[in-house]
């Protein structure tokens, strides 16, 4: 490491101002603080020292991911596997199988993404933002395995320009960038997002099918899988959305080093649990998404892993105390609505909190606002006394 630093303080001077190389100055900077802690501090003005950046940050968030990313990869080779009668392959089988179909989607979305981040660096001539160290990984993980990397290339593009770049960039986008990825992918390329065969690696073998649970209910059929098999992740999904237990751990670190808010999480699962509750009451002869447990609500399709892991974004989420509890609420409502009134988009997650993203400044205004005339009608009334 030592070597590596040294050599990049002896060209460091050419991206400096003034150096032959000025104009990728963002570029080298880029690279040096990812590799290197920043050197740089506060000069003046009142500041908290703190050891936590934004690099830290979201760092953390990589590895609160990780759980999740490991058990969609041998769950990749489980699925596919399964799928062949007969077929008894080992744990390192299954996960090497996945980690090979995997990898090239988190190679091809942290490539063109940050290619993008640089190049707007460059030509905006500011630092380049870490934040997409996360937006990066969660793009493929929330994406089925067999979606085609030239699809995958076009949605990473407009999901850093539009959702992105377009704002500002880190900091200053109003949606999740990743959710605007798969929106994008969802309304352009419906057919390989949706149907019975894209969740599941060459799941057409045999002529068996890989549909999510989702799927299997807004096609009227019943599913077989026991409620143990959804907490634990044994099912057709999405990459790193299958297993609640492991984005359960993931939000155990998020929670422990304070990143995400509890506040949203709590609230989202009272608002999924209220609405499930609601139509498990009212019932359905011809939606069996009505009938369907509100509990087992929560534990399928991408609920856990839009709650843990986007809905909790500190920037695309309402930001006071009182907001984000209306905030995560209304998500966990929305979600539950549209994943069952309209069965043609059962997973109503994505579009829950791309909703609630548009809406969280003015919840907060709303928020503020109310708090600023209580405090009014407090002074008043201390005046008066």
């Amino acid at each position: 490491m030592d070597f590596l630093r040294k050599q990049l303080d002896k060209i460091k001077p050419h991206f400096e101002k003034g150096g032959k190389y000025e104009k990728f100055g963002p570029a080298y900077g880029g690279i040096e603080t990812f590799l290197f802690v920043p050197n740089h501090t506060t000069k003046k003005g009142a500041h908290i020292r703190d050891g936590v950046d934004l690099k830290r940050v979201m760092i953390t968030v990589v590895i609160a991911l990780l759980p999740a990313l490991f058990f969609g990869m041998w769950n990749i080779g489980d699925q596919h596997f399964s799928q062949i009668p007969g077929s008894d392959m080992s744990f390192m089988t299954l996960f090497i199988y996945g980690a090979l179909k995997m990898l090239p989607m988190i190679i091809i979305s942290y490539g063109v993404g940050l290619g993008i981040e640089f190049a707007y660096a460059i030509f905006r001539g500011h630092d380049v933002n870490e934040g997409y160290l996360v937006t990066g990984l969660l793009i493929p993980m929330i994406m089925p395995i067999d979606f085609p990397l030239w699809m995958l290339t076009i949605s990473v593009i407009f999901a850093v320009i539009i959702g992105k770049e377009a704002f500002g960039g880190t900091g200053m986008n109003i949606l999740n960038p990743a959710l605007v990825a798969r929106a994008f992918a969802l309304f352009s390329y419906t057919g390989f997002m949706s149907g019975d065969q894209v969740w599941v690696t060459d799941a057409g073998i045999d002529g068996l099918s890989g549909e999510t649970i989702l799927g299997t209910l807004a096609l009227g059929k019943e599913t077989t899988t026991s409620v143990f098999d959804m907490f634990m992740g044994y099912m057709p999904g999405s990459i790193g959305e299958t297993s609640v237990l492991m984005i359960l751990i993931g939000a155990a670190i998020l929670l422990f080093t304070g990143i995400a808010s509890w506040r949203i999480m709590i609230s989202s699962v009272i608002g999924a649990a209220l609405v499930g509750l609601m139509f498990n009451a009212i019932g359905s002869d011809t939606n069996d998404l009505f009938n369907f447990p509100w509990y087992q609500h929560l534990l399928i399709g991408g609920f856990a892993f839009g709650m843990v892991f986007m809905a909790t974004d500190p920037v695309s989420a309402a930001q006071t105390n009182t907001g984000k509890w209306i905030y995560g609420f209304l998500i966990g409502v929305f979600a539950i609505l549209i994943r069952v009134v309209n069965p043609t988009l059962p997973e109503g997650v994505m579009m829950a909190i791309l909703l609630m993203n548009v809406f969280a400044p003015t919840i907060d205004h709303y928020v503020i606002q109310s708090n600023v005339k209580r405090r009014q009608k407090r002074l008043i009334k201390l005046q008066k006394a």
